[in-house]
């Protein structure tokens, strides 16, 4: 447990008053129709919209998780921190059919695209992953972050936050997200590279830490027939729940839909994308340093999930733990008010304004603040739920769980950008197939026995990355055998949401949104991510 100075209570009283005081700001700005609330009004600038992409991404379980497996396994979970170059396709891919269908949501796009079976299946489907996934498991890791770190017990801590976040988001919806994020992001990262600069002085700098852990904790390329991390699974699997979580999840591209047009959503994008590559120093490398530190006698830690508060008691000064205790809550709440809001336009968007299609938008707006709070209890429930999990590594949990869920939506979303002939029932037929493969998977995996054999044994110990690979090819198959045996969609529906449909004027729109700028940083993103892929190798 960390003992909290007079200080630190100060500079995290502080964080919070700082916090409460943008919130209730945003509260106090027009919220009246679905637009300001769910998409802030369509007017947040390309710094915003980059902070906020990173911040929701960057939650507790991450900060955990990831420090823990550092700590255990080393850098081979840095492939999915350098996904950066995926968060640049959604600000050049994707994006642009996105805003030019005019659609609020990913479900809505897909109704666009295809037909309304599609909508149906992607909204349910997302709201009770985000439940099941992405809400338990942040207050998870939340409340081993704020029991540790305030000492107090964590059912206490958990709720405490999820009502806090809750409200505020609840008030002020997507608006209140954003701007809340971009200041949590700020103490995140001010707070975690304060972590990394002094656990490296403590283990004696780089050089020692590498010759303490040895050089195989930093090799990120482990062969192909390695049981937890093979190479290809990290970079093909990798890439294909890397598209399914930031090109077509309503959680991250609902920041990007909220800028005013396609230039500024895709600068917000390449801002992400380069924020996206901090979590190697600040928290892969962080855990490193843990595990070092632990090898020379001055750390100690019973699990991986306690790495990130063990380094905050052992190497932080008075009043610094505070700071890093606002962080470490501010990437517990980031997350947490992200699904909430992106949960509620769902539900409200997707469902209910389907189904009552007349209503007004004030209650629309009301409907969306009473999902939030629905979220809210039902994460709440959950709590108990997760604190009887422990043990394990909680992102690799976390990645193996996305691995199933992401290679339908991934083929169904790819194919049908990329290719105008796959239709409505080549993509509908992709989604159930892809939802059977997963629950089978999951079912195995819970079922076998321990030194089995057979098909479903060897099914179920498939690694977990290799299998997103598998269930995409399968998907692909799918999505176009059904495709090509059935109807052509009509030119007239897909017009301008699928390359081959884009008219003369639209691809010159297309060129204008962007400047040479543009292109540069991109450019140089690529470069410094393929340089640390080639320095950390074994």
């Amino acid at each position: 447990m960390t003992t909290f100075s007079t200080l630190d209570w100060v500079v995290l009283g502080g964080y919070f008053f700082i916090l409460l005081a943008i919130a209730y700001w945003v509260t106090r700005q027009k919220n009246d129709t679905t637009e300001d609330y769910f998409l802030a009004g369509k007017n947040i600038g390309w710094f915003v919209i980059g902070a906020s992409i990173f911040a929701s991404n960057i939650g507790s379980e991450h900060v955990v998780g990831l420090a823990g497996t550092g700590a255990e396994s080393g850098m081979p979970m840095a492939h999915y921190e350098l996904h950066a170059w995926i968060v640049l396709l959604l600000g050049w891919l994707f994006l642009p059919f996105y805003m030019r269908s005019g659609a609020f949501t990913m479900p809505e796009f897909l109704e666009k695209r295809f037909d309304s079976r599609s909508r149906w299946f992607l909204s349910i489907f997302s709201i009770f992953g985000y439940v099941l996934t992405k809400v338990s498991v942040t207050i998870y890791a939340g409340g081993i972050v704020v029991s540790q770190l305030l000492n107090i017990p964590f059912l206490y801590g958990a709720i405490g936050i999820v009502i806090l976040t809750g409200a505020y988001t609840v008030l002020g919806g997507m608006r209140a997200v954003v701007y809340t994020e971009t200041f949590q992001t700020v103490i995140l990262i001010v707070g975690s590279l304060i972590i990394m600069i002094l656990g490296l002085q403590a283990v004696g700098g780089f050089a020692e830490l590498k010759a303490t852990v040895g050089s195989e904790h930093f090799n990120m390329w482990r062969p192909s027939s390695d049981k937890e991390y093979p190479w290809t699974g990290m970079v093909f699997g990798g890439a294909i729940v890397g598209i399914w979580y930031w090109c077509t999840d309503q959680y991250i591209v609902q920041r990007t839909l909220a800028a005013h047009n396609i230039q500024i959503g895709r600068r917000g994008a390449i801002f992400g994308a380069y924020l996206k590559i901090l979590p190697i120093f600040i928290f892969l490398l962080p855990g490193i340093i843990a595990y070092g530190l632990k090898q020379k006698g001055l750390l100690e830690y019973d699990r991986s999930d306690e790495v990130f508060p063990a380094l905050v008691q052992s190497l932080l000064p008075s009043g610094l733990k505070g700071l890093v205790a606002g962080g470490l809550m501010a990437a517990l709440m980031s997350s947490l008010a992200s699904v909430f809001n992106s949960a509620s336009t769902l539900f409200t968007v997707d469902i209910f304004k389907k189904l009552n299609p007349n209503t007004p938008e004030k209650r629309l707006v009301n409907i969306g603040k009473f999902a939030t709070g629905i979220i809210v209890v039902l994460g709440m429930l959950w709590i108990p739920i997760m604190q009887k999990i422990g043990g394990g590594v909680l992102y690799n949990y976390l990645q193996s769980v996305q691995s199933y869920i992401a290679p339908p939506i991934t083929c169904v979303f790819l194919l049908g950008i990329l290719w105008k002939r796959i239709n409505a029932q080549g993509a509908i037929a992709t989604l159930f197939f892809g939802l059977l493969m997963g629950t089978l998977r999951i079912i195995a995996e819970l079922t076998i026995q321990e030194g089995g054999s057979g098909f479903m044994y060897n099914f179920a110990t498939i690694n977990f990355a290799h299998m997103a690979i598998f269930m995409f090819l399968a998907c692909s198959v799918v999505c176009v055998v059904v495709s090509l045996l059935t109807s052509p969609p009509s030119e007239a529906q897909i017009a301008g949401l699928t390359f081959g449909t884009l008219t003369a004027e639209q691809k010159a729109e297309a060129r204008s949104s962007y400047s040479k700028a543009d292109l540069i940083v991109s450019v140089v993103l690529v470069i410094v991510i393929i340089s640390i892929l080639s320095y950390f190798v074994g």
